[in-house]
């Protein structure tokens, strides 16, 4: 009898336990927190499931983040400013990435170059810049967010946050 009550409740057990357990359904890559005039939002990236809510005020996505632009995380020194501006498109990409510079001059003589990294810090790809507009292929590379800084004479002036899909 023991031995049945033991079984019992073992199974009783074990059965809220198979109830009660969840498993992840992410391994997010990445996420924040949006806010503006109409609200708040929090994202996640690499979230697989979403579903659409719509209202009268608008529609939101839940679940999956859509970027859509290139947020600058420093600036160009005073004295830099009046010389060249520098932009990358498109973003989000899917393959080849174009990094832009308005130059008044010639590049050659500004020492520019660019560092791709990826989220974790890991150099991928260094290069000077040669020419007003410079392609940067990143097809070979996994569906991700990296880090695109410019350098001028080994000193951090720009980056940008390139985010990769398929």
């Amino acid at each position: 009898m023991n031995r049945r009550k033991l079984k019992l409740c073992i199974a009783v057990l074990f059965g809220f336990g198979i109830t009660g357990l969840q498993a992840q359904a992410v391994i997010p890559a990445s996420g924040g927190d949006a806010s503006g005039s109409g609200g708040t939002v929090s994202y996640t990236i690499g979230q697989l499931v979403y579903t659409t809510n719509s209202g009268s005020g608008g529609s939101v996505i839940q679940g999956i983040q859509q970027p859509f632009e290139i947020s600058v995380i420093s600036g160009l020194p005073d004295d830099l400013g009046s010389l060249f501006s520098l932009s990358v498109y498109p973003n989000p990409t899917s393959g080849l990435l174009v990094l832009k510079t308005s130059s008044s001059g010639p590049l050659s003589g500004l020492g520019l170059q660019y560092k791709l990294f990826d989220i974790k810090g890991n150099l991928l790809d260094n290069r000077k810049l040669k020419s007003n507009e410079t392609d940067i292929d990143l097809g070979s590379f996994l569906p991700a967010a990296y880090f695109l800084k410019v350098f001028r004479d080994n000193k951090e002036i720009k980056t940008f946050k390139i985010i990769k899909n398929q």
